[in-house]
């Protein structure tokens, strides 16, 4: 005896049975939105050290309400940089040129780079192109990839960095590689 086929399901059980799965869909997309409007409080913990947590902090504990009140956003201006001014007579550098050091500062410092040399050890991966000229000014050489995606800036041991040859490898203007090698003479 062969098994008994199974019983065909009416137009009205193909219906519920996907208004079934459509509901469970809208379910799972209405929770996920929920979940991912996720709120944060900061809120006063043990020794009132602040503590960030997604709910509501208890009575008197709360230091801010991220929601209700928004922390500012702070826009510090760019340098202003001076034009380098290059005699009429002085050859134009090319991309071979600017990959050979420069030659060495004069013990007085360096007037065109308004940086500081000791912000060199806190140059980071993530940092923007602008972020490293802002703290470490204009770099002593530098080279381009292709289609001028990637560069590499280096900067030379300085009197608040001596001995020390910062290199600075970025992609699309993101610092994604930092070295620095000791060099002693």
């Amino acid at each position: 005896m062969s098994p008994a086929p199974p019983p065909r399901r009416t137009l009205r059980d193909r219906c519920r049975l996907r208004l079934g799965a459509t509901l469970t869909v809208v379910l799972a997309s209405a929770l996920a939105a929920a979940a991912a409007r996720a709120e944060v409080y900061k809120c006063a913990g043990p020794a009132n050290v602040p503590i960030y947590q997604d709910t509501p902090c208890p009575a008197g504990r709360e230091l801010r309400n991220f929601q209700t009140n928004p922390p500012e956003i702070t826009v510090l201006p760019a340098p202003e940089w001076p034009v380098e001014s290059r005699p009429a007579t002085e050859p134009r550098r090319n991309a071979k040129d600017a990959a050979t050091p420069k030659a060495a500062a004069p013990a007085g410092g360096d007037a065109r780079q308004p940086g500081d040399a000791a912000e060199r050890r806190f140059v980071r991966r993530g940092m923007t192109d602008g972020e490293v000229l802002a703290r470490l000014g204009q770099p002593d050489v530098t080279s381009r990839g292709p289609k001028d995606k990637a560069a590499r800036w280096t900067y030379l041991p300085a009197a608040r960095d001596p001995e020390t040859i910062t290199t600075i490898h970025f992609a699309s203007g993101v610092v994604t590689e930092v070295e620095r090698k000791v060099a002693k003479r």
